[in-house]
């Protein structure tokens, strides 16, 4: 899973771009002299002579690697986030969890669980195919999100599909690709560290990293689908290897 530069761009035209974050580099931040993806694109827009707006139209984890896709104009933000809002934008990842997704008992998953996220440490039975629906409080003092009750005040329903695309018996590690239908932060990382299956160096979800060095949470969001803002053409953008670059870090 090693980074690309902060600019690989994948396609752009006079309203949307898409490129690919690298893993460590925020989406946006706040903090004073530390790059992120949004104010390298300005300033790549402004080298050229352009208006530099940016419209940012979807986020993803620090951490993380994966494709985006970002406004030009405040017109094509307005249309991609109500594709974003009405559920019209596909995003697809793949990730490595740990733990053997089994056959599918009793013992499995209840889908609409409501109970708290301890009780996960008794369930090791994931289907190999199957939904993740659970509702997210998140704590923005820690800049974590939990899965609780259905009527907690706050919550926000979640909800994934996924599919284990290949297993390594003797680490104990899945590859498991993943359909998001809803966007709640840090949505995959909590549902699956719920069910027993903290994704591979997710630290803050009960995965210690590798002990002696770094390595980036195993999760890449490799495709987005969209309409895009002017022609009304579907669009899809995929990173190529994502199953081997993803694969070679831990399964």
């Amino acid at each position: 899973m090693n980074c690309t530069s902060p600019l690989d761009i994948q396609y752009e035209d006079s309203s949307i771009l898409v490129c690919i974050k690298p893993a460590g580099l925020p989406v946006q931040t706040a903090k004073t002299g530390r790059k992120d993806l949004v104010s390298e694109l300005k300033n790549y827009r402004t080298r050229k002579g352009e208006d530099p707006y940016i419209g940012l139209v979807h986020r993803l984890d620090q951490p993380v690697r994966g494709i985006m896709l970002f406004a030009k104009t405040k017109k094509a933000a307005a249309h991609l986030s109500l594709q974003v809002s009405s559920r019209q934008i596909g995003k697809e990842y793949m990730a490595v969890v740990c733990g053997r997704p089994d056959s599918i008992s009793d013992a499995d998953i209840t889908h609409d669980r409501q109970t708290s996220p301890d009780a996960a440490q008794t369930r090791r039975t994931l289907p190999p195919c199957g939904e993740l629906h659970d509702y997210l409080l998140r704590d923005g003092r820690t800049n974590t999100s939990r899965v609780v009750p259905k009527d907690t005040p706050g919550a926000k329903e979640a909800l994934l599909s996924y599919e284990v695309v290949k297993q390594n018996t003797e680490t104990g590690k899945s590859l498991v690709h993943i359909t998001l239908h809803t966007g709640r932060h840090h949505q995959i990382r909590v549902q699956f560290a719920h069910a027993g299956f903290s994704l591979y160096a997710d630290a803050k979800y009960g995965q210690p990293l590798p002990e002696g060095n770094y390595c980036p949470i195993a999760l890449c969001s490799y495709k987005i689908r969209f309409i895009h803002p002017d022609t009304g053409r579907e669009m899809t953008f995929e990173m190529k290897d994502t199953e081997s670059d993803i694969s070679s870090c831990s399964v």
